[in-house]
């Protein structure tokens, strides 16, 4: 088994909603990001990658190649994915922690939880998304931005969690 840290933080700017998780989310604010911007998946894909010794995803997607331009972050996740398969590594575990002023994100978590596990090809069970504030502390407390953190665990055997 191994096991894999990641971390993304965007700005936010002008537009209507977010995407998390794949969930596009009702805000006052969009994210300034070469793909969609989406934080949570982006950490994801960071502590897979890092567990499996390969890097992180500004190596695999970076924002210099117009390819990845408005990127559906769930597309990013897929390619992790097949490249941890090629190395015979598959994801057991997940545990992420959004932080964000705003919006609330607890309506959406259910939903989260279900894409995330679904692109792993891991029990729901074994994914975990939960969100905090910063108690309007820095810039995500003065609303500038959003940040997510994540832990995957991944294993040589697919299915053992």
């Amino acid at each position: 088994m191994r096991i894999g840290h990641g971390f993304d933080v965007h700005a936010f700017t002008n537009g209507d909603s977010i995407v998390l998780g794949g969930e596009r989310i009702p805000h006052s604010h969009g994210i300034k990001a070469h793909s969609d911007g989406d934080v949570l998946l982006h950490a994801v894909c960071d502590a897979l990658l890092g567990a499996a010794g390969l890097g992180d995803i500004g190596r695999h997607f970076p924002d210099s190649d117009p390819a990845w331009r408005d990127a559906d972050s769930r597309r990013l996740l897929a390619q992790v994915v097949t490249k941890l398969a090629e190395k015979h590594l598959y994801p057991a575990q997940l545990d992420v922690t959004v932080i964000a002023q705003a919006p609330k994100l607890s309506p959406h978590i259910a939903r989260m939880c279900a894409h995330l596990a679904e692109d792993l090809r891991i029990p729901l069970d074994c994914v975990n998304v939960k969100a905090t504030t910063t108690e309007g502390l820095g810039y995500i407390g003065r609303g500038e931005g959003i940040a997510a953190h994540a832990v995957a665990l991944i294993d040589s055997h697919p299915g053992t969690a």
